[in-house]
């Protein structure tokens, strides 16, 4: 195979990618909840998850969480810093998970002030192979909410840059249901 038709392909998969990527808003008005999510992704049931969508290849997810809690925001709990080690110590007793590591934790306000943690962080797992997580968390009205996007990025064909944009873009839209009334 030439290096023209390698790169052919590569274009063809990045338009696919992108095309499966597009983006669409969701809201939970029970949980109190928005999000950008792709549009492609279809929502199915899991034990434990507030809600979750998978690609067609079941291959890539996210989903979020939403349990009560005693703390009024994540500053109570601690810095950005501290609940990304909490988390990757987590990860790493899990039986399957062989590495775990961070790559990046950033805050910002959401609607209304709310502080909203997010990390970027590595898997290798026994069962999934290498996977980005692009995760987020804040807490509202008593209760935890926590995103979590899980995308397949093995070493021999990492995740594309304009498919890690899409992937921060729903990251950082992750947001109280309060902010789409503002909107």
């Amino acid at each position: 195979m030439t290096n023209n038709s390698i790169n052919t392909m590569a274009a063809a998969q990045d338009n696919q990618l992108q095309q499966t990527l597009e983006t669409e808003r969701y809201t939970d008005a029970n949980e109190g909840f928005t999000l950008l999510k792709p549009s492609s992704w279809m929502k199915v049931e899991k034990a434990g998850a507030t809600v979750l969508f998978e690609d067609t290849n079941k291959k890539n997810n996210l989903g979020i969480v939403v349990s009560p809690v005693r703390l009024s925001s994540l500053g109570d709990f601690g810095s950005p810093e501290f609940v990304a080690d909490k988390l990757i110590q987590a990860e790493k007793r899990k039986e399957s998970i062989k590495d775990a590591k961070v790559i990046g934790v950033a805050e910002r306000l959401g609607h209304g002030g709310l502080q909203v943690y997010e990390f970027e962080y590595m898997l290798d797992s026994a069962r999934g192979g290498v996977k980005r997580i692009f995760s987020a968390a804040f807490v509202a009205s008593k209760k935890l909410y926590l995103l979590n996007i899980a995308y397949t990025d093995p070493p021999e064909n990492p995740l594309n840059t304009s498919s890690k944009m899409i992937l921060e873009q729903v990251l950082h839209s992750f947001d109280t249901a309060a902010a789409v009334e503002t909107m």
